[in-house]
């Protein structure tokens, strides 16, 4: 909303705003640019141009989405999944992000997946054979074994604390968690 908001403001015909990603239907001057670029850093997005760096943020929201905000993972390969959402080959997109990020998709998908294990204790609502079982863990000392690695708590001990901190989602990955 926000986006179409500053798009009309600067009197800019748009085709698509879909999330990351903006199609404008004409050229935009660099002072066009400029505006737009201030008015999102006001509304606390950013205009990104580089390539790259936009390719990293549609990496991270197909990771998010797939892990945070769907009901069932996928039941094939996160790497084919993620290479037939952005229609990039696995290895380019695994690379570049690498380069970028400092870790790998694999590294941060864990990361990832343990912060929803960590959710899903906090809800106490499904046993830790159960979460294992939604995050395709092959067992639950192999969701035990990446927990305790990544938080350095055992789930179980994870569950008994006062102050369950979880990192918020735009930050995991972004340093030490």
């Amino acid at each position: 909303m926000a986006v179409k908001e500053e798009l009309k403001k600067l009197g800019l015909h748009f085709i698509v705003v879909d999330l990351g990603e903006i199609e404008i239907m004409e050229d935009i001057s660099g002072e066009q640019r400029r505006q737009l670029k201030m008015a999102l850093l006001d509304s606390g997005l950013e205009l990104m141009d580089d390539k790259k760096a936009v390719l990293i943020e549609k990496i991270k929201n197909v990771i998010t989405e797939m892990i945070h905000y769907s009901d069932d993972l996928p039941r094939k390969n996160y790497s084919d999944h993620i290479s037939e959402k952005l229609q990039h080959d696995y290895t380019y997109l695994s690379n570049i992000f690498s380069e970028v990020k400092g870790i790998t998709i694999q590294q941060f998908i864990i990361i990832h997946k343990i912060e929803r294990a960590k959710e899903l204790l906090m809800y106490d609502e499904l046993s830790l054979t159960e979460i294992s079982y939604q995050l395709h863990y092959s067992s639950v000392a192999h969701l035990s074994n990446q927990f305790k690695k990544i938080t350095g708590l055992t789930p179980s001990h994870f569950k008994q604390l006062k102050d369950k901190r979880r990192s918020p989602i735009e930050e995991i990955g972004n340093g030490i968690t």
